[in-house]
This record gives C-alpha cells, structure tokens and sequence, in this order.
C-alpha cells in the first residue's frame, strides 16, 4: 500500500485489510512522503502483520518497488490508500491460486464509487481465462482495470515498476509478467472496491499520454509482440486520448495525439 497524503482514507482502507476474512497476510506500508497525518495514522493500527516503511517522495511506482522489495509472502496484491477490499477479497483470490496450481493470477469483480464510497458509478467484471499478455497488448479491457491481480509470486523474479512514468506504470507492469506466460482467471466475488477521487491519476490527461507512449517505445522492440498488436495498441490508446482531449475541448491535444 503506497501512502501519500492520504489521512481522509488511509483508515478505513487499513481497516479493510484488518477486516478480512483470510487473516494470513502482511500488509506493507510505504509512506512516500507524506505531509499530513498518514503516519501518525498508521502508528495507530498496533497489529504485528503490519509493516511500515518510509521515503522521501518519489512517486507511487517508488513506493510499490520498496514494498516489493520487502515482501516475505508467496503471493501478492496491491491495494492503494483510498481504495478498500470487500471482506473476502484475499481470500476468493487465494484460494482459487491455491485449488489450480497452474495459475499465476486471479482477478474478481471490481465496483467503482463515488468519492464517499455511497453510490456505486460502475461495475467491472475480468472475462477473460489462459494468457492476458495479448489482452493488456491490445487494451481489450477483459484482464486489466488496474493493480486488481492476485499474484502467484516467483522469487527468482525481480518484480519492480518502471519509475519514470507517472501513468500506466500498472498496465506495463504486468505486461511484463505475462509476455513470458502464466495463466489468468477470476472469481465471482468482488475483490476491490474503487473510490473515484479528484485527484485521480487518470484524470492527468498529459501524464496519461505519456504513460502511453512510454509503453508504446517499449513493447515495439519485443519480439512477443507482432506488428498487428502494436498497430491495434497505438490506435486503441490515441483514439481514447483524443476522446478524453475532446471531452475537455483541448482540440489541438486531440489532433497532436495522431501525429
């Protein structure tokens, strides 16, 4: 859980993990620099499975990278410090890596809400089983909605997330992962509940695009990736730029995103 001045919600996002009906987990903090409450918060919880750590801020990709660095357990998720896990969230997912032991990640439905967590806005449910690289490639949107996976985790990897792009960090992440195989599923359960705040990082349409195109330099030199995917990639992601630019009547962001 990456934290960054996030005292109106880290509580009831910690309390949700506390909450869970699986009660084998850790639940690693980072504090990336945060200049409100969020520590102190955090030192309110006196449970032994959570473990805090600490930086200066560096960004949320930072933050996840010292978390994962510091894990001790055989599978892993991520949850950020606004969100909240429905109580069987760990385990639904748990236990499916666990019945099929050929499973790399699971998945589950998704309700997204508004900014008091009162008013469901939209539901999202995975609809996709096998490998998801080519899904995540070509932004079908049936495996990804954001850091929602279950991961069956293999230490000999170095999981880390590129640092030097703001946005889409999470979609090249597990590109990564998955462009070498392992199967993804889902169950019905609902494994995250969203909260849709003003802040969010997707509503940083620059930063946006530029997560974009940062994925678009990296994936045109891998060889698992064919020139079909690539082309059906560029296309998926500027049309959606341009709609959002459009949206906010930037016309000439919208135009610039073609060429």
């Amino acid at each position: 859980m990456p934290v960054y001045n996030a005292e109106n919600y880290l509580e009831n996002s910690i309390k949700s993990v506390l909450d869970q009906s699986y009660r084998n987990w850790e639940l690693i903090i980072i504090n990336d620099g945060s200049t409100d409450k969020s520590k102190l918060i955090v030192s309110s919880f006196q449970d032994s499975r959570i473990r805090y750590f600490e930086q200066p801020n560096n960004g949320v990709s930072s933050a996840r990278n010292l978390g994962l660095a510091n894990m001790r357990g055989d599978y892993f998720c991520f949850l950020d410090a606004d969100d909240a896990f429905p109580v069987h969230s760990l385990r639904s997912r748990y236990n499916l890596l666990r019945r099929h032991p050929l499973l790399m990640f699971v998945d589950g439905e998704v309700k997204k809400f508004d900014q008091s967590m009162r008013q469901i806005i939209q539901t999202w449910n995975p609809n996709l089983k096998g490998n998801p690289f080519t899904d995540l490639v070509r932004l079908e949107g049936n495996s990804f909605l954001g850091l929602t996976w279950m991961i069956r985790r293999k230490h000999e990897i170095n999981y880390r997330f590129h640092e030097n792009i703001t946005h889409s960090e999470d979609l090249l992440f597990l590109m990564e992962l998955t462009k070498s195989g392992g199967n993804y599923a889902y169950t019905n359960e609902t494994i995250l509940y969203y909260r849709n705040t003003p802040d969010s990082a997707m509503k940083n349409l620059k930063g946006l695009e530029a997560g974009y195109r940062y994925i678009e330099n990296q994936i045109k030199h891998w060889l698992e990736v064919n020139d079909t995917d690539l082309r059906i990639y560029q296309t998926r992601y500027k049309r959606a730029m341009a709609l959002s630019y459009l949206r906010k009547k930037y016309f000439k962001d919208a135009f610039k995103v073609w060429l």
